[in-house]
């Protein structure tokens, strides 16, 4: 067996009104490069305060980058990486503002701004060859775990899949609650459900231990309270404890794995283009036969907070469309084996996976 040894972030820094300090956190990273910034933002902070505190200087590049068409892209990597090189050359660092997607945007483009090619030929498990430049994340909203995770998640042309080694985690964060209170109740919840099938996902399978049950077990208390409390909703005491739920969570799966929700999502994702976050929502309510306790939890949520999901979804889809969906599915080994055990492939076949499709 061989143990897990990841890396985590460097640093971070955590509380209400911390965002302010982004200029003197990376202030010795320019004086040491003596070079620009780039700055990586969701484009629904275009022209909102928050895009007049950037604390950026003029020498700095920023790009606004509309999340919702799609998740992020080898291609749009590419093309992005080419464009900065092209333009200025290699920063000191990259800066992500936003939700999960801009945080994976700025990961992979750290990465892709020192290793020459295109991105899908590092799609896998430690494929970088040199590490990347400088990278701060400044979640803007909560449960993804991308803030804190090894793994940039990118879509390419033949597969769903993350530049994933030590180089690709921040080397800084900035955990400031303020930033999350203004996320539309929808996302608010579809996103922190990330984080709580994150944790029941990585427990409920082979793979877990007592690192990750320690993560788990304290993000999955802090989810109840946002989610089933009376105390429950968004408020700035949930916020904060949102933040921190979806970094324990992040940590969690990182040192146990994923299970068959995030296995399913994938493949809805990659073939219909449908958001992570939402796709788990819409996949996890049909998975109580798996992830029982989970389930129940899970639908008492949705019901605390009037969520509609959609219903027969399959009714719209194809053979052909099934089968695309299973077979970018099914090619996530780690997922099934960590699920259903070193047996996982008597079980989790193509016809399996398809099945548990047309439950949606």
């Amino acid at each position: 067996m061989i143990h897990k040894n990841f890396k985590n972030i460097d640093k971070v820094t955590y509380g209400r009104g911390s965002f302010n300090q982004l200029s003197e956190t990376v202030e010795p990273i320019r004086k040491e490069n003596k070079n620009y910034f780039v700055y990586v933002v969701d484009n629904y902070f275009k022209g909102k305060p928050i895009s007049n505190t950037l604390q950026n200087k003029p020498e700095d590049l920023i790009y606004y980058i509309d999340v919702d068409p799609h998740e992020p892209t080898t291609n749009q990597i590419d093309l992005l990486r080419d464009e900065i090189l092209s333009k200025k050359g290699l920063p000191s660092g990259v800066i992500g503002i936003g939700g999960g997607s801009i945080m994976d945007i700025a990961k992979a483009l750290s990465l892709m701004l020192t290793n020459e090619g295109s991105s899908t030929l590092y799609q896998g498990l430690n494929l970088i060859k040199k590490a990347g430049v400088y990278h701060l994340g400044v979640p803007t909203i909560s449960g993804t775990g991308a803030e804190v995770s090894m793994t940039a998640v990118l879509t390419g042309p033949e597969k769903k899949l993350g530049l994933k080694c030590d180089w690709t985690v921040f080397n800084q964060v900035i955990l400031d609650p303020e930033l999350i209170s203004t996320v539309p109740t929808d996302w608010w919840f579809y996103t922190g459900m990330d984080t709580y099938i994150h944790c029941i996902e990585s427990h409920g399978g082979i793979r877990n231990n007592a690192f990750s049950l320690a993560y788990g077990d304290k993000a999955l208390e802090l989810c109840r309270e946002v989610y089933l409390a009376d105390k429950s909703g968004q408020t700035p005491e949930n916020d904060d404890k949102l933040m921190v739920a979806s970094l324990m969570g992040g940590l969690s799966l990182t040192y146990s794995e994923v299970g068959v929700c995030h296995a399913l999502s994938y493949g809805l994702s990659k073939i219909l283009g449908t958001r992570h976050c939402y796709a788990n929502c819409v996949i996890f309510q049909h998975l109580e036969d798996i992830y029982p306790k989970g389930v129940a939890e899970f639908k008492q949520m949705i019901k605390k907070h009037n969520i509609i999901l959609p219903q027969n979804l399959h009714k719209e889809w194809d053979d052909a469309t099934l089968t695309a969906m299973a077979t970018v599915s099914y090619n996530l080994p780690f997922m099934w084996n960590h699920a259903f055990g070193d047996n996982y492939k008597e079980i989790a076949n193509l016809d399996y996976i398809k099945n548990l499709f047309k439950r949606l």
